[in-house]
Parts: structure tokens; sequence; C-alpha cells
């Protein structure tokens, strides 16, 4: 039977358990990335080993510490769930090389994924990427393996507690007492995964007080589709919250490098105004200066708060293999997507719901306002945006149709409004005249077409969405 062939997506490798995410492919593509490492920066460097909550994620990892050991490699595996922040940071933390995690993030429950990281923590940029993938051997047989009790005995693998460096970096970058202190009640929904137990962990005996709900391991994931902190995904911590009379409800995805964001009123907050809020509270709250990385696929907010407060921003593609190195490239001081990952300067160029969520908060206590009120006095900056998206699956190898209807389409108007240009960096953005945009893009990661849009106009996000279906021939 040949082995089937994997390709990196926007963020890594990822594929169903028991189909294409076997041992065995799991185990050829850490072969692949040993020997990316071994040419990259020489035998004998550590490499972090982490993973998350889904099914039998801590197996996989064991798998991969056993190949990387093998090809002489020193490896640290967490001794536990950790956060993807935590394992990026850990890197840096431990002066090692890069980074393995076993996670796929916001996928369905069927899924795992095979996450890479660079020496500074933040994602291989495409050109690894690749040659990653061409350094994963065809067949199973050529990959190098140590049992795992041989290295741990060998200590060539070492189990470690990511945690207290994670923890003592988080206390220099924020003033944890003023939020300590506020008597803030907090709703936390980590949606079954590896975010679990950190604010109540950084909250411990203080005047504030952090409820969990979804704060056990439950790789079906239920109440949601998907451990992803978008609408519908969101209803029950909403709900939750709200009848718990919290202040503010903290969502993170199943990795816990995403944060969404629920108001006093039990009502989402989108993580386009989540994005904007954070970059507000830099410049305005912290007064802190230097560029903005944003994907094509965020707000113009950011752009309009780069011209009142001076601040260059740069626009890249989607993903955070486009993100993290123009972070570094130009010393960002905030980078982010439309996905709500968020990464920050003097830590790693890596999305971090953790610390974004501690922002959030001091956000609420510097400035004295609840959620809905931040989003008021962002809007009284900026103007207010309105945003959607729809997901829509596709049929097995159907992709290159759809994007021909899309290249035969030349719209004129969408939404009623005249299309002033189209940029196709990362899939066809629609720039529109009232500053808005429709942007159409195939996922990296999953068999579906995402249409997202952005509006001041609050009755033309629906109308704009709709024309993005026609124009792929959906509707």
């Amino acid at each position: 039977m040949q082995s089937p062939i994997i390709k990196f997506g926007t963020d890594g490798w990822r594929g169903r358990i028991a189909d294409t995410y076997t041992y065995a492919s799991v185990r050829r593509c850490a072969q692949g990335f040993a020997q990316y490492m071994l040419q990259t920066s020489g035998p004998g460097e550590t490499i972090i080993v982490g993973y998350d909550k889904r099914f039998s994620s801590e197996n996989f990892a064991a798998a991969v510490a056993e190949v990387l050991a093998a090809n002489n490699l020193k490896v640290m595996l967490t001794d536990g769930p950790t956060p993807t922040p935590t394992i990026s940071y850990s890197v840096v933390a431990n002066n090692a090389a890069g980074a393995v995690n076993i996670t796929a993030s916001h996928n369905p429950p069927e899924d795992n994924g095979f996450k890479v990281r660079d020496m500074h923590g933040g994602a291989i940029d495409p050109e690894g990427l690749l040659k990653i993938e061409k350094l994963i051997p065809a067949d199973a047989d050529l990959v190098r393996i140590i049992p795992l009790q041989d290295a741990l005995e060998d200590g060539v693998i070492e189990v470690f507690d990511p945690v207290p460096a994670y923890i003592a970096q988080i206390e220099k970058l924020i003033d944890l007492d003023p939020i300590k202190s506020a008597g803030l009640n907090v709703m936390v929904d980590p949606m079954w995964g590896n975010g679990a137990g950190w604010l109540k962990k950084i909250f411990k005996d203080c005047k504030t007080n952090i409820t969990e709900i979804h704060d056990h391991r439950n790789p079906i994931f239920p109440e949601m589709q998907r451990p992803e902190p978008i609408p519908p995904n969101v209803d029950p911590g909403l709900a939750s919250s709200l009848e718990n009379h919290s202040d503010v409800l903290i969502i993170f995805d199943g990795d816990a490098d995403r944060v969404g964001l629920g108001d006093e009123h039990g009502h989402f907050i989108d993580q386009l105004r989540v994005f904007g809020l954070i970059a507000y509270y830099l410049l305005e709250v912290r007064e802190e200066r230097g560029p903005i990385v944003k994907t094509l696929s965020t707000t113009t907010m950011l752009n309009k708060l780069g011209k009142i407060y001076d601040v260059p921003v740069y626009e890249t593609g989607v993903g955070f293999k486009y993100v993290a190195p123009k972070m570094l490239e130009v010393n960002a001081m905030v980078g982010g997507e439309e996905s709500g990952g968020y990464a920050f300067r003097n830590h790693v160029p890596e999305r971090d719901g953790i610390l974004a969520s501690l922002f959030l908060l001091d956000m609420m206590v510097q400035l004295g306002l609840k959620p809905s009120q931040l989003v008021e006095r962002l809007f009284e900056k900026v103007g207010p945006h309105y945003y959607d998206r729809i997901d829509t699956p596709l049929p097995p190898g159907e992709r290159s149709h759809y994007e021909n209807n899309i290249l035969a389409a030349q719209p004129g108007t969408v939404g009623g409004l005249k299309v002033k240009d189209i940029v196709t960096v990362d899939g066809y953005k629609f720039q529109l005249e009232d500053g808005g945009w429709l942007l159409l893009r195939f996922s990296g990661t999953e068999p579906i077409v995402r249409v997202y849009c952005e509006t001041t106009d609050p009755n033309r996000v629906r109308p704009i969405l709709e024309d993005g279906l026609r124009i792929i021939g959906i509707q």
C-alpha cells in the first residue's frame, strides 16, 4: 500500500485520524522535519515537542519524539497537554532550534495535526515548509526510531514542565496586579482544550473571579461543531456567561493560540473588532508605537488606527507562516489574523490567546469600561465596521472549477458597491468603494471555501456575502 502524500497547508499538516493521519504518517513527517533541522541547525540541537487534548495526541507526540531522538536531536517533551503559545515560548526559553506541536487547533474532532516552529518559536516560512515536505520519506521503513523508554534512559528525551518559564514571561509583559484587584467576574470557555485552568492559575487567590466551562478533556468537543471561537461554537459559552452575570467571556480555541470575546450582555464580539481593540489598547493605553502586521482577511480599522497614531501597517497572505516572518523583519508591535490569533513584540512571533486575553482584561480595567463600551470607544476613533463570513465545504477535486468561476466573473459591483480593485495575493479580494472588502479564499488546511466581508454599513453585509457565493458559483 502506497503511503499518503503529506502536504503542509497554512499552518502545518492536518489529516483525518486513522485515515491519512496515522502513526506511520506522523513518523514520516517527523523524519522529514528531523532532516530539515539537521540541515539548518545541525545535530545535537534541542527540539521542543508538545501536544493538545485530542484523541491520542500524547501518543503521537511520543512517536515524534522517538524519531527526532533517533536522528541525533535532543528532545524536550512537555509533561502534559500544553497551549501552543507556551510550546512556542519554550523554544526561546530553552534555546531550542525548533518545535513540533501535535494539534489540529480548531479543526473537527476527527482530525489531528503536526505544527512546526522555528528557533524564534514562530511559524516556519513557506520556503522552509516546502523543504520539509520534500524531505519526508515516501516509505515508513526509511524512518529512524528509538524506543521512548530507551531514549529517556539515555537522556536524549527529557520530559519537562513548560509552565514556570511561560508564567514568568507573562509577568514581564503585563502588570497583573490591577486585574487581580479589580474584582472582575470572568467566564472562560477553553472549548475542552489546552487553555483550561490557565487563567485560574494566573488569578488564584485574588478579587477577580474566574469561572470555567468545557474545562476538561473531551476529544469529541460536545456542544460545538469544532473548538473554534466563532459562532455557533461560542453560543453555549455566551449563554453561561449571561447566566453567570459575567463582566466578560474569554474563549480559547483547542490549543489556546486564538481568543474570542463575549460582552457583558452575552453578545459575541467578532474577531476583527477584537484585533481593533487590541491595537487600540497597545497604542492608546500602553502608548506603544511600532508597525502592525495584518493578513489581508482582517480589518481595515487597523489601517485607520495606523494613520491616527502614525504607525505603519503591513498586509500579508493568510496564516502565521506569512505574519511571523514579517513581524520579525519589521519588529512589529503586534501581528494578527482574522481567525482570532494575535502575536506581540518582545514575546514570540506566534499567536498567543492567553496573553491576548490578559491584554483585553487589562484594557477593561485601565479604561474602566465593559466590553460593549470598549467597542463603542473604538468606533468613536475609526467609525463602525461590520463583518461576517461563510464557510462552505467543497466536493473533492472541484476546487479548480470554482476558481475558474471566480476568474470568469469580473463583477463591476458587489453588494451594490463598486469594485475599486482586485487583490490576488492570497485568494481573491474585491476592494469596495466604501473602504470595505469581499474576500473569496480556499482554505489551506481543509476542503472548504471561505467568503468574508467587512463593510461600514450593517445592511450591506448579507448582500456582499451572497454576491460572493454567486461569484464562486455556489448559489
